[in-house]
């Protein structure tokens, strides 16, 4: 809240506005999932159409040339997901550039990582998993970031006041576990709270051909422990239990040629036993491979995790990830990127499909496909073994 008064109080400064100080952008979007198998459960509705529109605006002001206002609201309406419908600040910060410093104040997104399948030094921001499963869309975080930049290299200092939950699918919805997460009855452990401060550090740096970040993390773990439970009118259900955590992280990413080089590693602990997860692997682009200016990237990656019954589950645990990329270097900027998830344990396996071409300056038509096999009762994603789905998505860039 103090944020947001600062920055309404910047922007009533009787500094003149032209219209080359404000940039506004964004789009408006059309989405429509596919699901060729029926629900798993009685509750989800038995449409196989599910039909959303979203709505994106950006607006930035340059207040001076140091100093800018930025405002990024986000907005969906799903036809029968009622927690699919739902609006979020995904920005609204003031931000400050200094000689070698920086700072942000309000809320803001933070990505950190390098690997293609999994991010797991990621962990500013909370998963909005009612966009979609794969964990790339994040809610807003309000936060101080500041930032030092050094000849050998950069830190930055974040301190997080507000905790915000992870978004999860409704009962009537698909791609939603069973029984369904009781978001409304979230149960914050030990010394977690919703207003618990937050703090995170990173030093990032490069040494030769080598990209490399350094994090630590202290406050409510983004990932909840999901324990069965009954919610106040009896209904059996997931309970998101929030626990206080301290993880430290690195990424590493090298270039080498057509080679690229990836690195996440992290330790946790306050969730059970301490524990440590990895993923690593390589993309090698052949470019030109067509003749027609087509690059071709093939990627390999493996992903471990130690965590025992006391931390959050998850199915990346053991798997082997292989997949490509397509770039068609063409005026439409189009695009493709396809890769199989295998478990070396229990053998599920996850394909997705991500495509994406510009139609015109103005239209986008993305296409989203996921569809997994081999599934266990004993694996987290269990759930959602019928919900196999295509999306397409029209956007209306302005």
């Amino acid at each position: 809240l103090a944020s947001i008064l600062m920055l309404c109080g910047i922007a009533m400064t009787p500094a003149a506005v032209s219209a080359n100080d404000i940039d506004f952008t964004g789009y408006i979007g059309t989405e429509l999932r596919l699901f060729p198998h029926g629900p798993a459960f009685e509750a989800q509705h038995d449409s196989r159409l599910a039909p959303s529109m979203t709505v994106h605006p950006e607006f930035r002001y340059d207040i001076t040339a140091e100093d800018r206002l930025t405002f990024i609201p986000y907005a969906r309406w799903d036809r029968w997901d009622r927690e699919r419908r739902h609006m979020d600040l995904r920005e609204l910060h003031w931000s400050h550039v200094g000689d070698g410093w920086d700072v942000r104040v309000g809320m803001d997104k933070v990505f950190w990582g390098v690997t293609e399948s999994h991010h797991l030094v990621d962990i500013v921001n909370q998963t909005d998993l009612v966009e979609a499963m794969d964990g790339e869309d994040k809610l807003g975080q309000p936060m101080v970031n500041l930032g030092l930049q050094s000849d050998w290299g950069d830190f930055n200092l974040l301190v997080m006041p507000w905790f915000r939950e992870r978004t999860f699918p409704g009962a009537i919805g698909r791609l939603r576990s069973s029984p369904r997460v009781a978001v409304d009855d979230a149960v914050y452990s030990g010394d977690a709270k919703r207003d618990h401060v937050d703090l995170a550090l990173r030093y990032s740096t490069v040494i030769g051909d080598w990209d490399i970040g350094l994090s630590h993390f202290h406050g409510v773990g983004r990932e909840p422990r999901l324990v069965p439970g009954t919610t106040a009118s009896g209904e059996s259900a997931f309970i998101p239990h929030y626990d206080v955590i301290d993880q430290t992280g690195i990424d590493l990413q090298s270039t080498k040629d057509a080679w690229l080089w990836k690195l996440e590693a992290i330790v946790r602990s306050g969730q059970g036993q301490r524990f440590a997860a990895f993923v690593g692997g390589f993309e090698y682009t052949f470019y030109d491979a067509t003749g027609t200016g087509t690059d071709l990237g093939l990627i390999a990656e493996y992903q471990r995790d130690g965590r025992g019954s006391g931390a959050p589950a998850v199915s990346q645990d053991n798997d082997i990830v292989i997949g490509f990329r397509l770039g068609l270097n063409d005026t439409s900027d189009s695009s493709v990127l396809v890769g199989v998830a295998i478990d070396h344990s229990t053998g599920a396996r996850l394909a997705t499909l991500e495509a994406e071409t510009r139609l015109s300056d103005d239209w986008k038509l993305e296409l989203q496909a996921m569809a997994n096999g081999n599934m266990s009762s004993h694996d987290p994603g269990f759930g959602v073994r019928r919900d196999d789905h295509v999306t397409v998505m029209l956007k209306r860039y302005f």
